[in-house]
This record gives C-alpha cells, sequence and structure tokens, in this order.
C-alpha cells in the first residue's frame, strides 16, 4: 500500500539534514501558488483523477517559479522528486498521494523558515511579508500571529523561532496522537503528517527525551507498510515520549537577545512554565488553505485570490497576478457541489487557466473573471445572468494578451495620422486652429498611452525584462486614478476645442457681428488661406 511513499521518506530526511538555513528572498508568490495547488491534489486525491494531475501540473509549474530563489538545491530536488512520486501514486491508491504531499508540504515550510530566520537575524524589516505566511503555514493567527511580528520587529529571532517551533512541535505530537498501531490509511496517513511537521522541528527535536531522530520515522514507516504491528506499537509510544518531551521544553520562551543573532534552533535552557502552548487544539489553527476550507469558504477563497489578482495588475504585476489565478482553480474546487455542477463551470475553468497562462494581463482580463464567476454564481442560484458578463469574459478571451498588445499599438500610431494631415492641412500659424489641433492631440493621448505602453508591458512580461513589466502603469486603463485624468484631458481638449471653432466662427463672420471679407474681380488673385487670421 505505500511502498513508494516510505521508500521516499529517508531521502526526504536526508535532503533536510543538509539545510543550513540560508538566506534569501523567496518568490511568495511562486510558494503560495505551489502550496495551493497541492492541498487542491490532495483534496481531489481518489475522487478526480484529471483534476489531481491538473494540479500536480500546476504544483511543478510553480516550483519552477520558486526553485531560483530557493538557495538549497537539494531542497529543489527533494520537492521535484516528491512531486513525481505523487503522480506515480496515481496508479496505486489516493493515500499514497496524500502521504506524498504531506511531505513536500513539510519541505517547503522548513525552506521557508530556515530562510526566513536568517534574514531576520540580519533585516528584520525584509521579512514581513515571508513572515506571515509562515504564520499561516504553522496555523498561527489572531493574537499568535501579531506576537510573531512584534518579536521579529524587536529582532528577537529566538523567540521568532522558538514560536514557529512550538507550533510545529504540537501537530507533531497531534498527528502522533492520530496513528494507531493498526495498518490502516488513517494510521498512515497519521504517521506521513507527524513526518511532514517533524522536518520543522528536526533540530529543536534534539532537546526532547529521548531525542526525536529520523530513523525512527523511517522505521515506523517501514513497521506500518510491512505489517508489524506490535514494533509499531512500540515506536508510536517513544515517538510520543519524545514529542511530549519536545513540547515541554518549548513551554516557555527563550530569554530576550541583547543583539541580533540567527537562531534556527530552540534554546535548551529553560526557565519555569508561564504558560499553556497555544497549540493544544491544532485542529483550529489549521494553515488557511484551500484544501482545508469548507464548501462555503471555497467561493470565497477563490473571490480573495480574483481580489488579489487584479491589485497586482493594477500594480503592473504579472508574476504576482498569475499566481493569483492559479489559486481559483483549487479554490473552487472545494466550492458549494452546486456551483461546480453550474452549466459552464467547466468552461470557467478553462477561461482561468487561458487567461493565467497568457502575456500582458491587465486589469480588465481579471475584472472579465471576477464578473463570469458572478455570472456562475447566479447562475447555480437559479437567477438570470447578465448578456454583458458573457461578453466580457468572451471579449477578454479573445482580445488580450498578444491581440490586445499589438491592436493597441497599431492604433497608437494610426493617431498620428489625423494630428500630421491636420497641421498639413491648415498650417500653425492660426491660433485657433492650434488649439484644435492641440484638443485632438488630448483626446488622443490616452490611446496613444495605452498602446505604446501596454505593447512595452507586453513585451517585458514575454520577454522577461523586468524594467518593462511595469510600463503598463503609464496606460489610463489600468487602475482607477486613470479616471481622474481621463477626465482632465477630456475638459482641456474640449476648453480648447471650443476656443478654437469659436475662433473660426468670429474669424469668418458667423458670430461676434463679423462679416465676412467680399473681394471685388479685381482682388481676385489675392485669396484668404484657412490658417491666416483676419
Amino acid at each position: 500500500m505505500t511502498r513508494s511513499v516510505r521508500g521516499a521518506a529517508a531521502p526526504a530526511f536526508l535532503t533536510l539534514a543538509l539545510l543550513a538555513g540560508g538566506a534569501g528572498a523567496q518568490n511568495l508568490g511562486a510558494y503560495n501558488a505551489l502550496a495551493r495547488s497541492l492541498d487542491a491534489a490532495a483534496q481531489s486525491s481518489g475522487r478526480n483523477a484529471v483534476a489531481t494531475l491538473n494540479a500536480l501540473d500546476r504544483a511543478g509549474s510553480a516550483l519552477d517559479r520558486l526553485a531560483p530563489t530557493l538557495n538549497n538545491p537539494a531542497v529543489v530536488t527533494g520537492l521535484r522528486d516528491t512531486l513525481d512520486a505523487a503522480r506515480a501514486a496515481q496508479a496505486r491508491t489516493p493515500t499514497e498521494v496524500q502521504a506524498q504531499l504531506l511531505l513536500a508540504r513539510g519541505l517547503m515550510r522548513r525552506s521557508l523558515y530556515d530562510q526566513t530566520v536568517t534574514v531576520l537575524a540580519v533585516s528584520p524589516a525584509n521579512a514581513a511579508d515571508r513572515l506571515r505566511v509562515l504564520a499561516r503555514e504553522f496555523g498561527l493567527s489572531g493574537a499568535g500571529a501579531q506576537a510573531l511580528q512584534a518579536d521579529a520587529r524587536a529582532g528577537q529571532v529566538g523567540r521568532v523561532a522558538w514560536r514557529l517551533q512550538r507550533e510545529g512541535a504540537a501537530r507533531l505530537s497531534s498527528a502522533l496522537g492520530r496513528a494507531a498501531p493498526a495498518r490502516s490509511e488513517a494510521s498512515y496517513l497519521a504517521l506521513a503528517r507527524a513526518t511532514s511537521w517533524f522536518t520543522v522541528v528536526q533540530d529543536a527535536g534534539r532537546a526532547a527525551q529521548p531525542p526525536l531522530e529520523t530513523a525512527q520515522f523511517n522505521a515506523a514507516l517501514t513497521q506500518l507498510t510491512s505489517g508489524d504491528l506490535s514494533a509499531l506499537g512500540t515506536s508510536l509510544a517513544t515517538l510520543r515520549r519524545s514529542a511530549a518531551s519536545l513540547r515541554a521544553a518549548l513551554l516557555s520562551p527563550p530569554a530576550a537577545q541583547t543583539s541580533a543573532a540567527p537562531a534556527t534552533r530552540a534554546p535548551t535552557t529553560q526557565t519555569p512554565a508561564t504558560r499553556t502552548p497555544a497549540a493544544q487544539t491544532p485542529a483550529a489553527q489549521t494553515p488557511a488553505v484551500p484544501a482545508q476550507a469548507t464548501r462555503a469558504d471555497g467561493l470565497a477563497t477563490a473571490y480573495a485570490e480574483l481580489g488579489r489578482a487584479l491589485t497586482a495588475a493594477g500594480h503592473g504585476d504579472p508574476q504576482s497576478v498569475r499566481a493569483a489565478l492559479g489559486g481559483v482553480a483549487p479554490a473552487l474546487a472545494s466550492a458549494p457541489a452546486a456551483l461546480r455542477g453550474a452549466l459552464g463551470f467547466d468552461v470557467y475553468l478553462g477561461d482561468v487557466q487561458a487567461i493565467g497562462a497568457r502575456a500582458g494581463l491587465r486589469s480588465g482580463d481579471v475584472q472579465a473573471l471576477i464578473a463570469g464567476l458572478g455570472a456562475l454564481e447566479r447562475r447555480a442560484q437559479g437567477q438570470g445572468v447578465s448578456l454583458l458578463d458573457r461578453w466580457s469574459l468572451g471579449t477578454s478571451q479573445w482580445l488580450g494578451g498578444a491581440a490586445r498588445a499589438l491592436l493597441g499599438l497599431l492604433l497608437a500610431l494610426a493617431a498620428a495620422a489625423p494630428l500630421y494631415l491636420l497641421h498639413l492641412a491648415f498650417g500653425g500659424r492660426n491660433p485657433y486652429w492650434r488649439a484644435i489641433s492641440a484638443a485632438l492631440a488630448l483626446l488622443l493621448l490616452p490611446t496613444i498611452l495605452d498602446g505604446v505602453f501596454g505593447f512595452l508591458g507586453w513585451l517585458g512580461d514575454l520577454s522577461g525584462l523586468e524594467p518593462l513589466r511595469g510600463a503598463t502603469n503609464l496606460t489610463l486603463s489600468q487602475a482607477p486614478y486613470g479616471l481622474g485624468i481621463h477626465g482632465l484631458l477630456v475638459a482641456l481638449a474640449l476648453g480648447l476645442a471650443t476656443y478654437g471653432f469659436r475662433g473660426l466662427c468670429v474669424q469668418f463672420g458667423l458670430l461676434g457681428g463679423g462679416r465676412p471679407r467680399v473681394q471685388t474681380p479685381a482682388a481676385a488673385p489675392t485669396s484668404l488661406d484657412w490658417d491666416e487670421e483676419v
């Protein structure tokens, strides 16, 4: 039942032994996308093989983006091996797939923990975002998450590490408590979950009595898969005693640090216990990820991911847009059954994937996806669907990415033609015609900006040129601030056009009591040009 998972456990721990807390800025967008994909694969395992494979493919893509920001190549290798083992386990049992994914999540937490703690010792201000992700991954929320951030701002790296290790130890102990000396899927998954959490507290585990060792978990997995239940019972009892000892050792916080120094393991000298560990109810502090959300939460999570994508699109950050869109499908996997069974649900998931895969993502693309999800929700409730929502999503499908960038550039170039012809026809000597030309230029300016800078942003996203990716921020359709600027340009254009056309009307006697100049036959060779002022 679990041969491949057991075989992967030992390499995973050998990999973890090489971790040394290297500093570096992990790609948090890719990290979150990887976590969501793994959780979605675990949830769909055994129920929808295609969805599971698709989630694993998304996880592989997210890992490709995350890998360059992981300092230890051995961690990357371990994660890739675990994903490969999960794919292979598809042909056997869902339990094996879930166990592999649990091991992968443990590797992810450990790599983020090591790099964050090291960065904290050097530059606490640069670790705030990573700490928020760690707090979520360890199930810290509310006061616990605030205390974690406060210790980080105060430079108390040891206390930050202690809070995380204490939470990890509590989850390790809880998982071991659910493992029984029986050859069952529940026991196997509980032991795999305990193994996953041990990756995080591996260094602190040396403070336990007896110390927690990698070999103990490997032995327990071997005993479970081989059916040696008597030995398994003994191993589980030993692991539980060690886990309880570790939790006791982590009851009290370390002494306040007088200087910032890296701290990656729990202190061995403890003061008397003053509080109960915060993780005595692990189920209440499970990380808030889609695979563990309720059905109603799945829809809310999808909307939240779309909101993050819209915010990132408004800032000209297509990488973060794709990362957020990558979490929509996993979140909808736990949406209410009525929504998942609604007409067009599978088509919508395909639209999310297609739009998320293109270069040059814009705010309008995400807005169309939000409208599409709203239409699905109304359809699931038996309500009417707006035709505009369907048109918006359809337009975004065929008029987005490269098509929008190239068409916008062509329109921007074409906008120069009427300006040139106007100048060629009437010159620049008459101030009224100059005002009319300026008004036309102001009216065409949003099209020119959107075309030129939209194309540059698409080109930067397609080629990976970071300076060009933010060029879309200079377009007026990128975010709501452009509405005010657009309105101001239109107001100026109207003022200049009114001034220019009124001046021409006065000049040629149509307004203001002026009279048109009457030319005699003798004066016929002399003519009045449109661009001259009388």
